[in-house]
């Protein structure tokens, strides 16, 4: 095969993976440019078959009766709340577990880690049921600490800032324990630092599956003013028919938190996804 063969099945062959992942960005992207189109349409265009792609005329009065129907600043406040909490909790309990579990001797240390494997193992509906039983007796349904009830302690978290840990030469805290460091001395100056990536790894895919938790929600805080972006839109589909177009137009309003996030933050999403899928 000549050197002109070879150039063209190289450059066939990079036009065909060029095309796709143009192809998987396409699918990926349909949805949310659907969902904007549909927000600025009638409910008749948002029905009509075949479907319409371009409004016959830009609606805003969908995004009004969204904001009617839903009292979004509160929903904004939950959701922030929800997410800032989840996220500080998930990440200082599980820094100090994973350290205990990495670093540490003590009796039934293999134990209580088995249980903290199989509670990644086992579905989190299982524990729906336990955890709502707990607040409504003490009286703390409709409460932002309802919200962040389930995030207090991760598992996952748990699990990955260990193997984070693992991955620090037992070294470095007998040099830190030389200098006069106890053990807490050593957690906080010396190991946690070192785990900086990790932990914001972890702060992000809690902020994300936080943000989009909408099963909790929508079960521990009846009281619409106590709800979270995600369960409040779902009291806007109706039983026997639905207003696409306002649902559309609440989901586009929901999604400006993240979006903001995402730009202001987008560095360290980018590392929280490479970091775990290097772990």
């Amino acid at each position: 095969m000549n050197n002109s063969s070879l150039e063209r099945s190289r450059k066939l062959r990079t036009a065909g993976i060029y095309a796709f992942f143009i192809i998987g960005c396409i699918i990926m992207i349909f949805p949310f440019v659907w969902m904007f189109l549909t927000s600025f349409k009638t409910v008749e265009e948002s029905m009509m078959i075949p479907p319409d792609i371009l409004p016959e005329s830009w609606q805003l009065d969908n995004f009004k009766d969204a904001m009617a129907s839903l009292p979004f600043l509160a929903l904004y406040k939950n959701t922030a709340l929800m997410v800032f909490w989840r996220v500080v909790c998930a990440v200082l309990f599980s820094s100090m577990a994973g350290y205990a579990f990495a670093k540490l001797k003590f009796k039934g240390k293999n134990l209580l880690f088995s249980l903290v494997l199989v509670q990644m193992m086992l579905p989190s509906q299982i524990f729906i049921t336990p955890q709502y039983q707990m607040l409504a007796r003490l009286g703390l349904t409709n409460t932002v600490f309802a919200l962040v009830f389930p995030g207090i302690v991760s598992a996952f978290g748990t699990f990955f800032l260990r193997q984070a840990y693992l991955g620090i030469p037992d070294e470095i805290a007998e040099a830190a324990y030389l200098d006069g460091c106890n053990q807490w001395q050593t957690f906080v100056k010396v190991m946690a630092p070192l785990t900086k990536a990790s932990m914001a790894a972890l702060a992000v895919f809690t902020a994300v599956f936080a943000y989009g938790d909408l099963m909790w929600p929508l079960i521990v805080n009846t009281d619409l003013n106590m709800m979270t972006l995600s369960s409040g839109l779902a009291t806007l589909r109706g039983q026997f028919s639905t207003n696409f177009p306002v649902m559309m137009a609440g989901s586009l309003l929901a999604m400006i938190p993240m979006v903001v996030l995402y730009l202001f933050f987008q560095k360290q999403f980018i590392e929280g996804v490479a970091m775990t899928g290097g772990k």
